[in-house]
């Protein structure tokens, strides 16, 4: 099994380098890693450069689905793990993903939680109660009780190749909001995708702290719900918190 990590990167130079130095840390190291240099304004391809071992491509149509197709189609692995640029990844991060895609044939894709670096004690605290107390539940009842989806973390999912071929890769007339929902949607005909609490990240709470708690979680149930029920996210524009 070989493992391509995609990092989608819009004006990311100050996070990006923590990101793709977690990712040549891995204990498994990843096959090849590739930052796609979206649109940026800032210096976001020119760090990554910097950094041995990083090939980037750089894909001039701004937006977060364009990014991740534009990956799907230049990376060579046959799993394809896509991490946010503001994320950190564990040492034990990829090995852990391949570990469970080796074990499970019918697992296309296998996603993780995040755990905040820079948040208050609330907003982790309500995290972890989703993540222990209403992704698990939620994720059953969609996924393996009604076969209508799945939650999958946008910022961190790892999914096999030939699954992402076999459903026509992305969804590019999504902007931003509900395209990781729309994605375990249209994976779950094909093969389970499993929540692993192991599979962890570190990433940003910028959202949460530009937006407010209540607004962002507002946005992420409500489309969530609305690409399940309605197969398209209800929200078409988002806000770039690094505006």
């Amino acid at each position: 099994m070989t493992i391509s990590v995609i990092v989608c990167a819009y004006n990311e130079s100050r996070h990006l380098p923590a990101c793709l130095h977690s990712l040549l840390s891995q204990t498994r190291p990843p096959d090849e890693i590739l930052v796609i240099n979206n649109a940026s304004t800032d210096d976001t391809g020119d760090v990554a450069r910097r950094i041995p071992g990083v090939r980037v491509i750089d894909e001039p149509s701004k937006g977060l689905v364009v990014a991740r197709e534009t990956g799907r189609r230049h990376a060579s692995g046959d799993v394809l793990a896509y991490v946010d640029a503001d994320c950190r990844a564990p040492i034990q991060w990829l090995e852990r993903i391949e570990r469970r895609l080796e074990r499970a044939p019918a697992l296309v894709a296998v996603t993780g939680p995040y755990r905040f670096y820079d948040w208050d004690l609330a907003g982790r605290s309500l995290i972890r109660a989703y993540d222990y107390l209403v992704a698990p539940p939620t994720h059953a009842l969609v996924h393996y009780g009604l076969a209508a989806g799945a939650i999958l973390y946008g910022g961190n999912f790892a999914v096999r190749r030939e699954a992402l071929e076999r459903i026509g890769g992305f969804d590019c007339r999504i902007e931003f909001h509900g395209e990781d929902t729309n994605l375990g949607r249209r994976l779950t005909p094909v093969g389970t995708v499993a929540i692993a609490r192991d599979c962890w990240v570190w990433t940003s709470a910028r959202r949460y702290r530009a937006m407010g708690k209540r607004r962002v979680f507002g946005l992420y149930v409500r489309n969530f719900w609305s690409e399940i029920l309605r197969h398209r996210p209800s929200d078409r524009t988002h806000i770039d918190v690094r505006a």
